[in-house]
């Protein structure tokens, strides 16, 4: 097809298609119908090689909303509702103990550096004197200077002269005499009152104050310009600051020294890729900050490096403490002392000196580095605590059982299978207790894990019974089960301690941890409690089937990544929660606590055996009133009773029913330590489980006609046979 010459060129320039195009506003946009324009022009516009057939002319202005709206009418991230505000009241000031920490801490190092200097004051007196003598000399030597007006006047004479400028010079030297005829005037003035006040210091009577005071103040001053500048007259009292104060600048640098590359990368496009979303502030004995790391970097690996950002704040391990921050991962809280918590007085166990425990509810058991009191709970619970020699295992296991020994309700049965008798200031308010590592001691402990399920079935029994009178709503022990007496539901705390010596025992040892796994998962419910503890945590000395089911976790000083995740959990030491970095002896107590909110490192009370006993004194007395104080010489483990076997063993010859009475009789000849005491309630009481009515008989004695509450032999019997088809069906 050949080109009309008096028609314009349609064809495009390479290079310069849009050249002349004009772009439409975003907000002139219309939706167009693409396949009705595109016939419409094809019916207009000749058959043209070069006319693009997918083009479309636009004969107005487009409308339609803009793709990206506004800034301002974007809604924004936070609103006032939710906008945070800062605290009316700093966090060190909310509580008591916060003010004391901080109050205590200034006093402390207030009464350090007066005492090192009061000590040093003999040396001091005689250093200012001693530079006293020069300052004489200089002080007036700087007078004579000042008076001559010659500091820096002459210098700018000097460059005058240099340039033969006399105008200059003279200009200068006439501003040098008026500046130096008045300094001379103050100077005489000056030197003949310090001449009247030297005479009247040595000839006067002044009063000895006077003198003391005009020494105090001239002494110093004259030594202070007497003595050389490298050569000061007090003695520092640290060759480094007591304290390093926490500033968001020393943060930042300490979080780039962890080596993230994540925080790296995003620091180097962002200088504020750290940010704070709170001001740094005090926090009981040291400073908080809360900071927002850059985005995809976990508080967890801030922890994990614990050590490195210690080493870039040039501060102790034990002083710096970093966790995660409430909000999102994300968020890191980093917390530094005032001094390392190692030297920190750790304040004393609130229940040493009074006061009870209710196991049903939570109870003081450690402090955080800031000396903030973390409660722990025993009911529904069971416990693991590991740690290496020296690390203060068996010390934080001992607390949780004189905790529970001011229950009066609780009935504790301990073990400790090391054979140094840490535990033995317990056994008198202790129904069962063991010491030594001996076949002996290993066996019995075995029994009583045996026996320990065996009260599990038990209770299971008592629990469905009182569930079905609408005492137990949740199939649980309540507070008021276990204060009633007769109800068998008490709380039953079972502590052991090294228990690693039973598990690896190899008669005793396969058989016991497959009970203890299963009175961990059955008992929880049932008031049973096991506090286990163990030095060394692998899978032998350790079934992961009991690691898996226990929900309270105590790490204290572990020596490897293996033992820290064998105690915490799987993958513990990669999120940061590290058992390792704590000295064995040096910080004895400081551990991992995990199970009881976030897990973070805690430091149980310390109490000693002298401490001990003195709430095991407390405990007695308690349980005493309550009648819950074993005898002496009786801890011992009650053998496991069959009732119903033990009724049919005692029913009377040829009587097809009894009183209940007349049982109980039977009862306590056939097994006086269990039976001794009962009544017909309590008879009563234990037979329901079983589904064995207890009604009404009547006898003639004396041929008077007397009725008592009793069972009848068919109903024993045919319980019996019900219990007997479970079993073989089970």
């Amino acid at each position: 097809m050949t080109h009309d010459p008096h028609e314009p060129d349609r064809r495009p320039v390479p290079g310069r298609e849009l050249e002349g195009f004009e772009w439409a506003e975003p907000g002139d946009a219309e939706v167009v119908p693409l396949d009705s324009r595109r016939r419409a022009r094809q019916a207009e516009e000749p058959d043209d090689d070069y006319f693009d057939r997918e083009s479309i002319a636009v004969d107005g202005n487009v409308t339609g909303p803009p793709v990206d709206p506004p800034d301002e009418d974007a809604v924004p991230v936070t609103t006032v509702a939710t906008r945070r505000r800062a605290p009316i009241i700093p966090a060190w000031l909310r509580t008591w103990q916060s003010i004391r920490a901080m109050v205590g801490w200034q006093a402390r190092d207030t009464a350090y550096v007066l005492g090192y200097h009061s000590v040093r004051a003999p040396k001091y007196l005689a250093k200012a004197l001693w530079y006293a003598i020069p300052g004489v000399f200089k002080s007036v030597g700087r007078l004579l200077h000042w008076a001559t007006a010659e500091e820096g006047n002459w210098a700018l004479r000097q460059y005058a002269a240099d340039r033969n400028d006399a105008e200059t010079w003279l200009k200068l030297d006439k501003q040098r005499q008026r500046q130096s005829r008045w300094r001379w005037s103050v100077l005489l003035a000056l030197g003949i009152a310090t001449l009247v006040g030297l005479v009247a210091f040595l000839v006067a009577d002044l009063p000895s104050w006077i003198r003391l005071g005009t020494l105090v103040v001239a002494v110093p001053l004259l030594a202070r310009a007497g003595r050389p500048t490298d050569k000061p007259i007090t003695d520092r009292v640290s060759e480094a600051p007591r304290y390093r104060k926490l500033t968001a600048e020393l943060v930042r640098r300490a979080l780039l020294a962890c080596g993230i590359s994540g925080i790296t990368q995003a620091v180097s496009k962002d200088p504020n890729a750290i940010s704070f979303p709170q001001e740094i502030h005090r926090d009981g004995p040291g400073h908080l900050a809360i900071v927002d790391l850059p985005f995809g970097v976990e508080a967890a690996e801030v922890v994990a490096r614990r050590g490195r950002l210690a080493s870039a704040m040039r501060l102790p391990l034990d002083q710096v403490w970093p966790e995660p921050g409430a909000g999102h991962p994300g968020r890191l809280a980093l917390w530094v002392g005032y001094e390392p918590s190692s030297q920190m007085k750790q304040p004393p166990w609130p229940l040493l000196r009074d006061g009870q425990v209710d196991v049903f509810k939570p109870f003081p058991f450690a402090t955080t580095p800031r000396m903030e009191t973390v409660n722990a709970e025993l009911m529904f619970r069971n416990w693991l605590v590991g740690g290496q020699p020296g690390s203060g295992k068996t010390f934080g296991l001992r607390l949780a059982v004189l905790a529970a020994a001011l229950d009066p309700r609780a009935e504790l049965r301990i073990y400790e299978l090391k054979g140094v008798g840490d535990f033995k200031v317990l056994e008198p308010v202790c129904t069962e207790y063991g010491n030594g590592f001996d076949d002996e001691t290993i066996a019995r402990c075995a029994a009583m894990f045996g026996w320990l399920y065996k009260e599990c079935e038990r209770r299971s029994k008592r629990i469905a019974h009182y569930h079905a009178l609408g005492k137990a709503p949740e199939n649980k022990v309540t507070p008021e089960l276990a204060s009633l007496k007769g109800s068998g539901l008490h709380p039953l705390i079972v502590a052991v301690d090294e228990i690693q010596e039973l598990f690896l025992h190899p008669q005793y040892g396969k058989e016991a941890g497959e009970i203890c796994e299963k009175v961990i998962k059955l008992g929880r419910a049932l008031g049973v409690i096991l506090l286990l503890g163990t030095q060394i945590p692998d899978k032998d000395s350790l079934p992961t089937g009991i690691t898996r089911n226990v929900n309270t976790r105590y790490c204290m000083s572990v020596a490897d990544q293996t033992a820290n995740d064998m105690i915490l959990g799987t993958s513990m030491y990669k999120q940061g929660y590290r058992a390792t970095v704590f000295q064995p002896v040096v910080e004895a107590g400081w551990g991992i606590l995990a199970g009881l909110g976030k897990p973070a490192a805690r430091r149980s009370y310390y109490l000693d055996t002298r401490d001990a006993e003195k709430v095991v004194v407390r405990a007695k007395q308690s349980r005493g009133l309550a009648g819950t104080l074993p005898e002496p010489g009786t801890q011992a483990r009650e053998d496991v009773f069959d009732l119903l076997a033990d009724l049919a063993d005692v029913w009377p010859a040829g009587e097809n029913a009894a009183w209940n009475e007349a049982l109980c009789t039977r009862l306590a000849e056939l097994r006086p330590d269990v039976y001794t005491g009962w009544k017909s309630e309590q008879l009563t009481s234990a037979l329901k489980p079983h589904g064995i009515r207890v009604v009404d008989i009547g006898r003639r004695i004396d041929g008077k006609p007397v009725t008592r509450r009793g069972i009848r032999l068919d109903d024993l019997t045919e319980a019996i046979a019900e219990r007997n088809r479970q079993k073989r069906s089970g």
